[in-house]
């Protein structure tokens, strides 16, 4: 769930040519498009409806032979789809979409899961913490990618200074170790785990419930594959967006049998817990799916993503990010009821 670092995205593209994992996908027994999807993390919830996608046969009555390849701490999703490992995967946040137009990497996102990004920061409950302004001053474990993603928003309208972060791991104890800090999470995992594990409910600020703009856990998919074979895309949205539906309004259980299949370190009581939180959070129905449905994503939506980071100096405002995105693919709006 890791932002690609801006420099490391230039060379990509050059690993498209000459990759031997850069096949012709022709010789496929099942007569289906065979796509290899990506994600950003081992198997869990916050994928769910691609899971659920695949269990049902949502993909392969639309033609698709999908193979999800389950992401981790050592993943990285833009190089996979630059070296053509993949056909399509997750985009975590709209900073890897903007980072991959400003090094003229051809890919491109054509859905949004998630209208909101379920970052948190986690407080102690007896710091006298109460709002997302109180934490100035305050240590708070960021990872390398949030320092050069939200954390620039956090800068803007808090006042916060580079002075306050601290190295974090992906480790909870640092953040137990001291009162005072706050520490980067996922509303879905952190908050609960944490709880679990150490007898202590965190204080929860949703940054997007703050203001912060921006979609996630986006479906992205090279202009080449857009190019060749657009069908094979659009029935990847639709089949998603199905899938997530059935995932959170539906019987889970398809889906958590092969996450937990994927994923033996998951567990049930993580999954459900998670998938309460995607629905009373509204991540994946609330924002421009409310109107758009499942996955939908608006330019007005890019616009306030890219004006908030564009004004903080994290990309010039000459950039063109509309080419990161495409509403081709996506499904018309649900009607009225």
């Amino acid at each position: 769930m890791k932002a690609l670092p801006a420099a490391a995205v230039l060379a990509l593209a050059l690993l498209a040519a000459c990759s031997p994992a850069k096949k012709d996908e022709a010789a496929n027994p099942s007569g289906r498009t065979a796509i290899r999807f990506a994600t950003d993390w081992k198997a869990e919830a916050e994928q769910g409806g691609f899971y659920e996608a695949l269990a049902e046969g949502e993909y392969a009555k639309r033609g698709l032979d999908v193979k999800i390849i389950q992401g981790g701490p050592g993943v990285n999703v833009p190089q996979l789809l630059a070296a053509g490992a993949v056909e399509m995967g997750v985009g975590s946040n709209p900073f890897i979409v903007m980072n991959m137009v400003q090094q003229g990497v051809p890919v491109k996102a054509v859905s949004a899961v998630f209208q909101k990004d379920p970052q948190v920061l986690l407080a102690h409950p007896d710091a006298g913490v109460k709002t997302l302004a109180d934490l100035k001053g305050h240590p708070i474990l960021l990872g390398d990618a949030s320092v050069t993603g939200f954390w620039v928003w956090l800068k803007a309208k808090y006042g916060f200074t580079d002075a306050q972060v601290r190295k974090y791991a992906f480790n909870n104890g640092p953040f137990l170790a001291d009162k005072r800090a706050a520490q980067q999470g996922y509303v879905t995992s952190e908050p609960y785990t944490i709880e679990k594990e150490a007898h202590l409910k965190p204080v929860v600020f949703l940054l997007a419930d703050n203001g912060y703009p921006g979609y996630a856990n986006m479906l992205l998919a090279p202009e080449a594959l857009i190019a060749k074979n657009p069908a094979a895309v659009k029935a990847f949205v639709e089949a998603t967006a199905k899938g997530w539906d059935d995932y959170l309004n539906g019987d889970p259980k398809p889906a958590d049998a092969l996450i937990l299949k994927d994923n033996p370190e998951m567990t049930q009581d993580v999954l459900d817990q998670a998938r309460a939180k995607l629905k009373s959070y509204a991540i994946v129905n609330g924002g421009d799916a409310k109107t758009g449905g499942t996955g939908a994503m608006t330019d007005a939506g890019w616009k306030a993503f890219f004006d908030m980071a564009s004004d903080q100096g994290v990309f010039p405002k000459t950039l063109d990010y509309r080419k990161g995105y495409s509403l081709e693919f996506l499904p018309p709006a649900p009607a009225a009821k």
